[in-house]
């Protein structure tokens, strides 16, 4: 019984995730602060001011929201401590989703246009 309540140093050891120290935490932070602020900046000023269409503001946001995406789930979910099948197996992954979601779209709006209205 003993046994099973006994903690090693080894059992607690979880390798690299021990280098997402104070400092990597906050650069992250500054990171995702900076590309919020760019995406406030753009949603404020840019796009009201007509110094960027709203194309490309909706092209931008999305380029920003992937690299927030990869920053957060890179570090705050350890993913990037992982091991690379891992990380390559999801994003394979979500690639895939993102794929079928958008087949997924394209088809429907295909169907809505050219069924027969019952």
């Amino acid at each position: 019984m003993s046994e099973h309540n006994t903690h090693t140093a080894e059992a607690h050891d979880h390798g690299d995730h021990g280098a997402m120290t104070k400092g990597r935490i906050w650069k992250v932070f500054f990171i995702l602060l900076a590309l919020t602020v760019i995406e406030f900046i753009i949603a404020l000023w840019a796009i009201p001011g007509h110094h960027m269409t709203q194309a490309v503001g909706n092209y931008v946001y999305i380029a920003l929201t992937l690299f927030k995406a990869y920053y957060i789930v890179a570090y705050f979910m350890h993913l990037k401590f992982e091991k690379f099948g891992l990380q390559l197996v999801l994003g394979i992954s979500f690639i895939f989703i993102i794929y079928f979601i958008t087949l997924l779209l394209i088809e429907g709006g295909y169907l809505h246009l050219h069924m027969p209205k019952v």
